[in-house]
């Protein structure tokens, strides 16, 4: 492709470097409908991608020199480039992970199109000393609380097998558009999801302005788990819209406030919170 058939607000360029001793930069620039600035914007928020013999990862250096027979990748869309990540707020520092406040709209994945408004890229740019960040779970666009992230494989690896062995108990607070009047206490909510079963588990609820803050704990990790099955209950999330009840404008008032495991590092037990007034 050449720059005179792609749009300049949204596109995907495919090169490979015909010769060596050539900058990711240069390459690029010979191809894209867009200026070198936004070249070098756009590969520092993760929207350019390496493909060599060793694999596909994402370059952010722009000074990176090529290969010859190395393949860059460029998605660019102006609109994603100009989002600016919500500031996410470190609860601890433990060296090789970390604990993190994930506020509303900022995502626990990149995509191909970028990661700079992504909870472990808001941590990489963040902590002192830097260290390269891990997602070792995920927690909807749209809702907010802790989250932990590794800072090397060996550790993200722990973290994976310890959410697989159900060894992390975790615990969020969400606002129900309902005042739940009587409910046998805890309330098991099962159902299969996507083919595979998931199980959440009510343990206490308090009535907050005409709607019912609930807490809930999860034995598995599920897609909108816990989205599904209270509206499932007839208690749909406020701010739900997905599977609300689209009554509400505010934002979706689900928030992961308490995490405890035994460390990997320590083999102490570690708890974290929030405060459930934080929504």
């Amino acid at each position: 492709m050449t720059q005179n058939t792609l749009d300049p607000e949204h596109f995907e360029l495919h090169v490979e470097a015909s010769q060596a001793e050539q900058t990711a930069l240069a390459l690029l620039a010979e191809h894209a409908p867009i200026s070198k600035q936004k070249i070098k914007t756009a590969m520092s928020n993760g929207a350019a991608w390496l493909e060599s013999s060793t694999g596909l990862r994402r370059l952010r250096r722009a000074k990176k020199v090529l290969r010859e027979g190395t393949t860059l990748h460029l998605y660019y869309d102006e609109s994603i480039q100009q989002r600016t990540p919500a500031a996410a707020e470190l609860i601890a520092d433990e060296g090789s992970y970390s604990i993190w406040n994930k506020p509303y709209g900022l995502y626990s994945q990149g995509t191909k199109w970028g990661d700079h408004c992504t909870i472990y890229r808001w941590a990489e740019q963040q902590l002192k000393p830097q260290r390269p960040a891990f997602p070792v779970h995920r927690l909807d666009r749209a809702a907010s609380g802790l989250m932990i992230l590794a800072h090397s494989k060996k550790m993200a690896q722990r973290f994976s097998e310890m959410f697989k062995n159900r060894k992390i108990q975790k615990q969020y607070v969400a606002i129900v558009e309902a005042e739940i009047d009587a409910i046998d206490l805890p309330c098991t909510l099962s159902s299969n999801i996507d083919g595979r079963p998931a199980v959440s588990k009510i343990i206490a609820v308090q009535r907050k302005d005409g709607n019912t803050v609930v807490t809930i704990e999860i034995e598995t990790g599920r897609k909108h788990q816990i989205r599904r099955h209270l509206s499932a209950m007839g208690f749909p999330i406020v701010g739900d819209r997905l599977y609300g009840s689209g009554q509400s404008d505010d934002n979706l008032k689900l928030q992961a406030v308490y995490l405890k495991f035994t460390s990997p590092v320590c083999d102490e037990i570690r708890e974290y919170s929030l405060k459930q007034n934080e929504q």
